[in-house]
């Protein structure tokens, strides 16, 4: 019989993106900690993951890591092996967003949506693989939008989306050519979570207009992100890859 409280017993989870308070990423190191998981958490904001490690104790740790940098994201993969012993799970959520009309799209803010959404999924799982493949398998979960598949329109625009269906069809691809190795790769789509995402750019008023349109009538919450990454790092989906699961509250159903 399953324990459903150590679902992840023994296993390391790398997750990037670890350093908002409010984010996908704390929240998912929360529960997997919680499930008997070790992590590894990964962000730009050194203050940040030192709160996330102060607050989840001595057996997790901290890489300062920028994912759009390839060269850092395999020094970081390699000191994260090293420390801990092999890497089972990766969760790829680093990511940022602007809701710039395509009109005043600098090439500076395209390539860092770019740059950070789409090339920082692949160089984390590029990077990744190779030690994810030692422990004879495990799994891969990259955090897309329900922006990359209905091409943004509520805060993130063109280049938002852009990235977020590159990292559908990343996902895809890479739970094809895997699942032969026992590596499980899904993709993440949330709807409008109610965090701080876009770094208060978002406001109240509009929060709560797209709440309203929404069939469950609120925005998510970060923990319910967390939940569907544990059921997809968990043997819980252990028939389940290249998968897109939508977390939206009804929002894009199709």
């Amino acid at each position: 019989m399953t324990d459903f409280n150590s679902l992840l017993a023994d296993r390391v989870a790398v997750i990037t993106g670890a350093g908002s308070p409010q984010g996908f990423g704390r929240a998912t190191a929360r529960l997997f900690a919680a499930h008997g998981a070790r992590t590894a958490l990964l962000d730009i904001d050194e203050a940040g993951l030192q709160e996330s490690i102060a607050e989840l104790g001595d057996s997790h740790r901290a890489y300062v890591c920028d994912v759009a940098d390839r060269a850092a994201c395999i020094e970081t993969v390699n000191a994260v092996a090293a420390d801990f012993g092999g890497i089972d799970i990766l969760i790829n959520n680093a990511g940022v967003v602007y809701g710039t009309a395509i009109d005043d799209i600098s090439a500076d803010e395209y390539q860092q949506i770019i740059d950070v959404n789409l090339n920082g999924n692949f160089h984390m799982s590029q990077a990744a693989i190779p030690e994810i493949r030692k422990r004879g398998g495990g799994a891969i979960v990259c955090i897309s939008s329900i922006a990359g598949q209905n091409g943004g329109g509520v805060f993130g625009r063109s280049h938002y989306a852009t990235s977020k269906a590159g990292i559908i069809g990343l996902a895809k691809a890479l739970g094809r050519e895997l699942a032969p190795e026992g590596i499980r790769v899904n993709a993440i789509a949330p709807g409008t979570i109610d965090n701080d995402f876009t770094k208060g750019r978002m406001t109240r008023e509009l929060k709560d207009q797209i709440a309203a349109r929404v069939p469950m009538g609120r925005l998510g919450t970060s923990e319910e992100i967390a939940n569907a990454c544990l059921f997809l790092a968990s043997d819980q989906s252990s028939y389940v890859t290249g998968a897109v699961l939508d977390v939206n509250g009804g929002l894009h159903i199709h």
